[in-house]
């Protein structure tokens, strides 16, 4: 009972901040930028601010499809944001371009999460097979052991959330200092910037805990066995 308390705590508040930044990221995506740069100028000026001259600015189709892939060194900029003149806009580039710096810089936290990615993929496709598995035969020995393995999957893609985390805080700092030294914000809309980057920042953590709370679950099922 007390975990179902807890996981429907985190869902509701998932549910809140998923809200709250997609009000926010409305408001100001009608608040336009005095210099008149869309998204794509503003991700090909911050990269050549920080020496970056070998990633390029693309559009990519939908909305909030917005990221950097740094296999093809490619900025990915959704079309709401890309050829848009506004303040979500500008700071969706400037974040996307904060993963940009983080590979040229070489940024740890970033490079762990790269090296993780290979085994986070497998465990993702497998995991909820393995859980399912290990408690539909949990009275029999076997299960046990495959309840194990789909705990022990299940807390790599928990571990990948905690990774993301300073990767992503980390891309929003770097994004709102650019923002204000390089003059793309003024006094006026700057904090609205920030505010909308600290929102989306939060999904991670929500999802972060959420992610913990699921493992916490499984975890209780397998010492219950035992």
């Amino acid at each position: 009972m007390l975990y179902w308390i807890i996981f429907g705590g985190i869902m509701l508040l998932s549910w809140l901040v998923q809200q709250n930044l997609t009000s926010k990221f409305e408001k100001y995506s009608q608040v336009r930028l005095d210099n008149g740069m869309t998204g794509k100028d503003v991700a090909e000026k911050m990269l050549r601010d920080n020496g970056i001259y070998d990633v390029k600015v693309t559009s990519t189709p939908g909305s909030l499809t917005d990221h950097y892939d740094p296999t093809k060194k490619t900025v990915n900029l959704s079309e709401t944001v890309y050829g848009q003149c506004n303040v979500a806009a500008a700071a969706v580039a400037a974040h996307e371009c904060g993963h940009a710096i983080q590979h040229a810089k070489a940024y740890a936290p970033l490079q762990l999460r790269s090296k993780l990615v290979p085994t986070v993929s497998f465990a993702s496709k497998w995991v909820m097979w393995v859980l399912m598995a290990g408690m539909v035969l949990i009275a029999l020995p076997l299960g046990k052991w495959i309840l194990l393995a789909g705990v022990i999957l299940y807390g790599l893609t928990t571990l990948f959330s905690f990774v993301t985390l300073p990767v992503e805080v980390d891309a929003s700092r770097r994004a709102t200092n650019w923002l204000e030294e390089a003059g793309i914000t003024n006094r006026e809309n700057h904090s609205m910037a920030k505010s909308a980057l600290h929102s989306a920042a939060y999904t991670y953590v929500v999802a972060a805990l959420g992610s913990l709370g699921t493992l916490f679950y499984y975890v209780l099922i397998y010492m219950g066995r035992r």
